[in-house]
């Protein structure tokens, strides 16, 4: 693992992967440690009880979501288990929706592709399958930024985005910003209506839009309020992933899935509102 780091950190360095240049790394480095600054109070304080920030924006036609987050674990564990389009799907396998997971290619020509489905038990032949390009802009000492970018997806949606970027706080701490993002047209439009009118009706997000007459938040729901609960799932792999890291290879997997479905459940009105059928894989 050491190895593979090291060999990254230097094949980025000396060849600048996707554009990137030392001075950027630097630049990019100051400004996510810029941005933990003025998350301070946001992350000592808020409905999570740990440090952790979600924002989520909507506009006309597509739609993005971002985490902030501190984590329990040294840059020198985070960084060589984020880099890598291989781990990255041992990663995303751990959300229900992802039905399988393959990694081709070579850096810096990695691909993933990612069958997504239900939540419950499906075939895959079911499932949608999304191609991935993933990339790694940025490795160095004290900072990594890995991204992934799929044209197209199901019910025509467009543009996918997954970034991750991570820098050191101090010996045992990192602070990790990931975003989440994608466009729809027509049809994913009326397909999410149809969903929401229905099966997703009760669900909702977690920014707060107000309060009801006894004090109790009103959270976001519609489209917003989906976007919101898909990045909170996958930012729980990458949480539940690098804790995995602790425990010996072999039973890692178990760990993780086990980890990913604890930390579900802090957010019962959010994300563990699905049958107990779907736990299954």
């Amino acid at each position: 693992m050491k190895t593979q780091w090291i060999r990254t950190v230097a094949f980025a360095l000396a060849l600048g992967i996707a554009g990137a240049s030392v001075t950027a790394q630097a630049q990019d480095a100051a400004a996510l440690r810029a941005r933990h600054d003025s998350l301070r109070e946001k992350l000592a304080n808020n409905p999570f009880g740990r440090p952790l920030v979600l924002e989520s924006t909507q506009s006309s036609d597509d739609l993005k979501g971002e985490v902030y987050a501190i984590v329990d674990e040294p840059f020198s564990i985070v960084g060589p288990a984020l880099i890598g389009a291989n781990h990255w799907c041992e990663l995303l396998i751990l959300h229900l929706n992802v039905k399988n997971c393959n990694s081709a290619g070579s850096s810096p020509n990695e691909a993933l592709s990612l069958v997504v489905g239900r939540k419950f038990d499906q075939p895959l032949k079911d499932g949608y399958t999304v191609a991935f390009a993933y990339a790694v802009p940025a490795a160095s000492a004290d900072y990594m930024r890995v991204q992934m970018a799929a044209e197209t997806g199901p019910l025509g949606t467009r543009n996918y985005r997954l970034a991750l970027e991570a820098a050191p706080l101090d010996r045992q701490h990192s602070f990790i910003h990931m975003s989440y993002s994608y466009a729809y047209g027509t049809a994913a439009r009326l397909a999410m209506q149809a969903y929401l009118a229905t099966a997703g009706r009760d669900k909702v997000g977690f920014s707060v839009t107000g309060r009801a007459e006894n004090g109790t938040p009103i959270h976001v729901d519609g489209v917003r309020g989906a976007l919101e609960r898909n990045t909170m799932r996958y930012y729980l792999a990458i949480e539940a992933y690098l804790g995995g890291m602790s425990a010996p290879p072999g039973e890692r997997e178990e760990k993780r899935l086990r980890d990913w479905f604890a930390a579900t459940e802090r957010y019962p009105a959010q994300c563990t509102r699905w049958s107990a059928t779907s736990t299954s894989r």
